[in-house]
Parts: C-alpha cells; sequence; structure tokens
C-alpha cells in the first residue's frame, strides 16, 4: 500500500513528499555511484513525488550514459533523490535515498523487500553475482 512519507536533506534545504508503497520493493545497485553512496532507493514513478523546496537550493551531478540526474543539496551535499529516464526499467522514474526519508519507522524499511540491480554493466533488470557489499 501506497503511504506518503516526507524527506529530507541533512540541514533540511531541499525537502520533498513521495508516496512509496515498500511493500512492492526496495532497490540496491552495484553501480559506481550507487556502490560509492551505499545507497538504498525506492523506485516511484514521477507524479509520485513532490518537491516541496526551491530547487535554487539543489545541484544536479550526471555521467555515463547521462540518462539519471542526481540531485544533491548545494549546503549539505546529501543526495535525497534522483531521476530520469530507462527504458528498460518503465520509462521515467524518481529515486528516492530510504535513508532521507524522516518519517519512515526504521522497523518497516527493515520488512521491506530488497532486489539488486546490476548498473554497473548497464543491466539493470539483471542481479549483480554479488551483493553482500550493497
Amino acid at each position: 500500500m501506497k503511504m506518503t512519507y516526507k524527506g529530507s536533506c541533512h540541514c533540511g534545504k531541499v525537502r520533498f513528499e513521495a508516496d512509496i508503497d515498500l511493500d512492492a520493493g526496495t532497490g540496491k545497485c552495484n553501480c559506481s555511484i550507487c556502490t560509492k553512496r551505499r545507497a538504498w532507493n525506492a523506485l516511484i514513478k514521477p507524479e509520485d513525488f513532490r518537491l516541496l523546496s526551491s530547487g535554487d537550493e539543489m545541484g544536479e551531478y550526471q555521467f555515463g550514459t547521462m540518462s539519471g540526474h542526481y540531485h544533491f543539496c548545494r549546503t549539505c551535499g546529501i543526495m535525497p533523490f534522483s531521476d530520469g529516464y530507462i527504458e528498460q526499467i518503465g520509462g521515467a522514474f524518481v529515486s528516492v535515498s530510504l535513508a532521507c526519508l524522516d518519517d519512515l519507522d526504521p522497523s518497516v524499511l527493515a520488512e521491506a523487500p530488497v532486489s539488486y540491480a546490476d548498473g554497473r554493466n548497464n543491466a539493470w533488470w539483471n542481479t549483480p553475482a554479488e551483493t553482500r557489499h550493497l
């Protein structure tokens, strides 16, 4: 069931709401940026995401195929979400950092199913051979 969560960066200058069904699954990816961030995300459709703060507070980073836009707070550096378009994972998406959800009970997060994506090889629909480090 979708629940509305509020989220933010560390300093609170980037704030958002997201409608997320944690029972539908969460994800960890082995691409270079997700590995370095130890990212744990939920993929949602753009219509389920609402930025509550000014976009002026954010910077953006892109790399590789340039299909993802990684948004970060210009003040504290935290990256609360990314967005983009990748046909193989359903088209337009917003990837919300679960660590940035301010009102998510840790016991609920601990029960959420986790899928692993092989972003390192641009094969997000496959599970990588090694996931223990993610």
